[in-house]
């Protein structure tokens, strides 16, 4: 089973050897056995459900909210011979249908699912009928109403258990509370599950944090200092453009990304800095889930993570590689007010949450029981400005509905256009014969992508496809247009701007059936979170690596000596130090000696575990004496 397992590690993915704790839970999977793996930003959780679902027939499911994840990992499968698959909102239902078929009757090894995907019928069917080797879990604190991003899509889950019993489950996350592990367990009925646990403690990870007025200006300094690859996070996309031109006028550079920003010009600009063309990411924390770069030295956030959960993965990013990196967190009073302030109107009241429900209802000219699992194009500023709608409010309205089941909303959506032949090669042959203006475009795509077109989607660039035919990419876009509407080909034009899926029929808004109790609850939880994150900031006596790993519930046995608290300590002690030591020449110097057991009379000393270690050090340094009866005095 090992020996297994590390062929695969090696010549699938190219790596010597496992990581602590990954082969304990390739190995726990392949006995069988359910599992819940806590492994940090960083820590390779692929690994651990992509060998064991290598090693053994049938097809791994993955479920994943994360569609850049998704896709991602897609492609570096493909690239590696493997077959996989995904399904996510946005996609059309004849690509659904072909993709489910592949997984049922190719040889396909990993199907990606969003969560919103399980409870559809068409998914279920096929679901059935699939010779399922494992189910892996991602994002799992997502199952619990207690984690930093709920959403009852995960509650099916367990639900789908059902019709491969016998499947291991394996649950993978981050972060996860106490109060969050046990509800991941839980949730997902899982039987007797073995449980790993990466510490959450980073070694290398010097934590920081800095009251500045002029945050930007101390991120310039920071920058300076530290050399290397860095991201500075911020809240607002407007923000990233920003500080990028001045990161940029300073000398420093930098580019900025968001998901607000066209596909290619965010795919290029992650690459230059990733190639280290670029030095600087001046992003939202849409940047970096699933970014696989090991030497970013520096962390900077100049406005606060809603909660510890968001910070411990986003400050994470740095050191992969186990070098010294830096998480730094500049802020000031006004932030954490405003993050209080933020916390408290998260979750919307009802009847603003009904009101945003029917204006998507208007906007989208949807009838009550209609929509279900129908996707939308959707700008959130042109949608405000419309139905005269606060655009914060509005925003975590669409967050709560997100939550209650209701809808997604994917603020980052992108999909190239695509194309699948509908028909067999004989009746494509007949039609060809027929039409003798559209043979040369079918000709140009089989030649291009081949006999796969018969058997799934395939991305195509209809610039490319054009240039090829020597015709303009309006004319090309008419053809494949054509072909698509007599059924020869499946044609999905490509899309790039944010996406909302209906993920039940459309209600009357009237009798939405949101649960009050839970919103409630979701409140207090929030503004819980974000008094976590104001003590985090305001605690100065506490190591900050002790603190985040106490908060996940991991009691560590010594601080960390790297972040700003255990520097400021070590400081204060050295200073005590060289006072104790001082005080201790001077005042056996004026001939004043002294024992332990009278040093208290001395001003300024006292028995204490520094005075009793300087004392030592000063006799055996030769400095002082101590005389039989106890007495210390200077040595002539």
């Amino acid at each position: 089973m090992k020996d297994r397992a590390h062929d695969i590690l090696r010549t699938v993915f190219g790596f010597s050897d496992f990581r602590p704790v990954q082969l304990d839970i390739v190995i726990s999977v392949l006995q069988g056995k359910d599992c819940l793996a806590l492994l940090p930003t960083g820590g390779g959780k692929s690994i651990c459900f992509q060998v064991p679902a290598l090693a053994v027939d049938g097809i791994c499911l993955v479920i994943s909210p994360l569609i850049a994840l998704m896709k991602d990992q897609v492609d570096n499968l493909k690239k590696k011979g493997v077959l996989a698959a995904a399904i996510y909102s946005g996609m059309s239902k004849r690509q659904i249908d072909t993709v489910l078929d592949n997984c049922i009757y190719g040889n396909y090894k990993f199907l990606y699912v969003s969560p919103e995907r399980l409870k559809t019928e068409i998914f279920i069917e096929r679901f059935k009928k699939m010779k399922v080797n494992l189910i892996a879990v991602d994002e799992a604190h997502c199952i619990s109403q207690w984690g930093y991003d709920f959403r009852p899509p995960y509650l099916e889950i367990a639900k789908i258990r059902e019709f491969h019993p016998q499947v291991p489950c394996m649950a993978l996350t981050a972060s996860a509370t106490i109060k969050v592990k046990a509800d991941i367990v839980g949730k997902l009925e899982m039987k007797s599950p073995e449980i790993f646990v990466k510490s959450f403690s980073r070694k290398n990870l010097s934590y920081s944090v800095r009251m500045a007025e002029n945050k930007l200006e101390k991120a310039i300094e920071i920058l300076r200092k530290v050399p290397g690859s860095a991201i500075l996070y911020v809240r607002s996309r407007k923000g990233t453009k920003d500080i990028a031109a001045v990161l940029h006028q300073m000398g420093i550079s930098a580019t900025f990304y968001h998901a607000g920003l066209d596909n290619s010009l965010r795919e290029g600009r992650q690459q230059d800095w990733k190639q280290g063309k670029v030095r600087v990411m001046v992003a939202t924390n849409a940047f970096g889930m699933g970014i696989d770069k090991p030497d970013v030295r520096i962390v900077i956030h100049l406005d606060l993570p809603e909660n510890l959960e968001n910070y411990y993965q986003e400050a994470g990013r740095g050191g992969r590689d186990e070098k010294k990196a830096y998480g730094v967190l500049l802020t000031n009073e006004q932030d954490l007010k405003v993050l209080e302030e933020r916390a408290s109107i998260a979750y919307p009241p009802l009847d603003f949450l009904k009101k945003v429900y029917q204006s998507l209802a208007n906007y989208f000219r949807m009838a009550v029981g209609s929509g279900f699992m129908e996707s939308y194009g959707f700008e959130i500023s042109v949608f405000t400005g419309i139905y005269n709608l606060d655009l914060m409010l509005t925003y975590n309205s669409l967050k709560v509905l997100q939550e209650e089941g209701l809808l997604e909303l994917n603020e980052s959506f992108f999909a190239p256009s695509s194309i699948h032949f509908l028909v067999d090669q004989s009746k494509l042959y007949e039609f060809q014969i027929a039409n003798a203006k559209l043979d040369v475009l079918i000709k140009v795509l089989l030649r291009m992508y081949g006999g796969e077109l018969f058997v799934d989607f395939i991305r195509i660039q209809e610039s490319k496809l054009a240039k090829n035919l020597g015709i303009s990419d309006k004319d090309l876009t008419l053809q494949l247009e054509h072909l698509d509407q007599v059924g020869i080909i499946a044609y999905d034009k490509r899309k790039d701007i944010p996406q909302i899926t209906f993920l039940t029929e459309r209600y009357d808004a009237g009798r939405l059936p949101l649960d009050s109790k839970r919103i409630e609850e979701r409140r207090q939880n929030a503004i819980s979170k974000a008094k976590s994150m104001i003590a985090y900031v305001r605690d100065l006596t506490s190591c900050r690596a002790n603190q985040i790993s106490f908060y996940f519930g991991e009691l560590a046995e010594k601080d960390c000596g790297i972040c700003d608290v255990c520097i400021e300590k070590k400081k204060s002690f050295e200073k005590q130090y060289l006072k104790k030591k001082e005080k201790i020449i001077q005042t056996l110097s004026e001939g004043k000696e002294f024992s332990l057991h009278n040093i208290q009379e001395v001003p300024g000393l006292k028995n204490d575990s520094i005075t009793l270690e300087i004392l030592r050090e000063m006799e055996e340094e030769g400095l002082i004496l101590s005389e039989p009866n106890g007495m210390y005095k200077i040595k002539n």
